[in-house]
């Protein structure tokens, strides 16, 4: 049986860029990460000198997604783009990381957060569900490359879209479409 989190042994906090880089290259399963960060959040065992082993990572979605969820108050919501943790952590660790984390985020600032289950990788939302995301149901996932080293992009890099042939150059192929279930969180609960 796999232990349980006893929350007192463990703490979540904002953590430096290259400390959340390294865990999601070593263990996401993208191999990617965004260039910025606007809140990343790190989990670690509450002792002295130990390393991180969970990541939530937040960013602005694109304009296109904050609309389809918050309409005119796009600008208010935020995305978790990146949650991992190390597999060495307790069952629970994930809902810890993610609950934390997000009363850590200025929620009068981000009132609505978003996040998304890749179902191309068998994900169902099952963490989000657990810490009361509401589930929007499947969405379409858009344009996804893989690396040959396995790394997942998208075809944007900062203001420039690259081309398919640009993409297949650098040796990405392009993922087979699969939908992913888009979840959100509002502050009390409300439809935005």
């Amino acid at each position: 049986m796999t232990p349980t989190l006893i929350a007192s042994e463990w703490t979540v906090e904002p953590v430096p860029m290259h400390e959340g880089k390294r865990l999601v290259q070593e263990l996401h399963y993208s191999k990617s990460h965004p260039n910025t960060a606007t809140y990343l959040h790190g989990l670690r065992r509450a002792e002295p000198f130990s390393q991180i082993d969970g990541i939530a990572w937040w960013i602005p979605p694109t304009r296109s997604a904050a609309e389809a969820i918050a309409g005119d108050n796009w600008r208010g919501v935020l995305a978790l783009s990146r949650l991992v943790v190390h597999p060495s952590v307790p069952k629970n660790g994930a809902s810890f990381l993610l609950g934390n984390s997000m009363r850590m985020i200025d929620r009068d600032r981000w009132p609505v957060l978003v996040t998304y289950a890749d179902t191309r990788l068998g994900h169902t939302g099952a963490i989000y569900r657990a810490t009361n995301w509401i589930c929007d149901g499947p969405v379409p996932a858009g344009d996804v490359w893989l690396g040959p080293n396995g790394e997942q992009r998208g075809r944007k890099r900062g203001r420039k879209t690259l081309t398919r042939s640009e993409m297949e150059a650098l040796g990405f192929r392009r993922a087979p479409a699969a939908p992913k279930i888009r979840f959100r969180h509002v502050v009390g609960g409300e439809q935005p």
